[in-house]
């Protein structure tokens, strides 16, 4: 049997919790899937690289972990920005897609295209996914994969959000009928409040810039898109997030945990203790093990 591969070479090195992780070269993607018609309707898909060392037959490793990256929903970042994530994932067993989608500062981005590139990317992929494994030669998908939605920052929004379609109001575009077939939800360092991230001014009034206003200009909109008002959602969802945390505070994250297990969710909270918001998504952290054991009981 080969042995895993050494870490270092499958996300790179750099400065352990530090923003590098946002530039730090990572294992490439072995496929990229596109799921719309636009440029940003592509997604990175990681397998596990011990499929093609150790010859074995593809089984149900760890699921597919639908990974949405952060960044304030802006431009600026992209789904490279997770790739040490989501190649540390891959190396521990699980497939792990990567979309990106439409951002504020590019056309029909924001609201409501950044929503419909979500809707979209976690209904579609999912299939997808499974007919590029099959495709993979010696391999066979899986029947019932588990599903885990992830996201950091404003990925953790958007993977919240996608896991609450259901709850929202009939005629609303995303609106599911039923309660999504997803395992559950790991939200890293999320914005799970866009009301309270417009009161705090986050990133310069990032969420005013999504939904073109505050919550008094905008409350339909804020009502559609803000996990806080759609709890309760209905499946498991794990919270991990750094106490020294100064771009999206941990408060934030406790208030989301109390207030959806008041509603009836099973919401859990694993606060870590120093770390800040980068920890959270660096596999060279000392923070690591703690988040890939939140995925591992997920």
């Amino acid at each position: 049997m080969s042995p895993r591969p050494a870490l270092d070479t499958i996300i790179g090195m750099g400065t352990p919790g530090s923003p590098d992780v946002l530039t730090r070269p990572a294992r490439r993607p072995d496929q990229v899937l596109r799921y719309g018609p636009g440029p940003e309707h592509v997604a990175d898909l990681r397998l596990p690289p011990q499929w093609a060392e150790r010859r074995v037959a593809a089984s149900d490793p760890g699921g597919l972990v639908l990974l949405l990256h952060g960044g304030f929903w802006r431009a600026a970042y992209d789904r490279a920005h997770l790739g040490p994530l989501a190649a540390a994932l891959a190396a521990e067993g699980y497939v792990v897609c990567s979309p990106e989608f439409r951002r504020v500062g590019q056309p029909g981005g924001g609201w409501p295209g950044t929503f419909d590139d979500i809707a979209a990317a976690v209904d579609t992929l999912p299939g997808l996914v499974a007919a590029a494994v099959r495709a993979t030669p010696g391999r066979a998908a899986a029947r019932g994969t588990r599903v885990l939605l992830a996201g950091h920052s404003a990925g953790g929004h958007l993977a919240l959000w996608a896991a609450a379609r259901h709850r929202l109001g009939p005629g609303t575009a995303w609106r599911l009928a039923a309660r999504p077939g997803f395992a559950g939800v790991v939200a890293l360092a999320p914005v799970s409040d866009l009301a309270a991230c417009h009161r705090a001014g986050l990133s310069h009034d990032a969420a005013g810039e999504l939904l073109g206003g505050g919550p008094a200009e905008q409350p339909g909109r804020y009502a559609a898109t803000d996990p806080a008002s759609l709890v309760p959602l209905g499946l498991p969802v794990r919270i991990v997030h750094g106490s020294e945390d100064d771009t999206v505070p941990a408060a934030m994250s406790r208030r989301f945990t109390a207030h959806a297990q008041a509603a009836g969710d099973e919401v859990v909270l694993t606060e870590l203790a120093g770390r800040g918001h980068f920890d959270v998504i660096d596999p060279l952290s000392p923070a690591w093990p703690e988040v890939l054991s939140v995925f591992r009981r997920s």
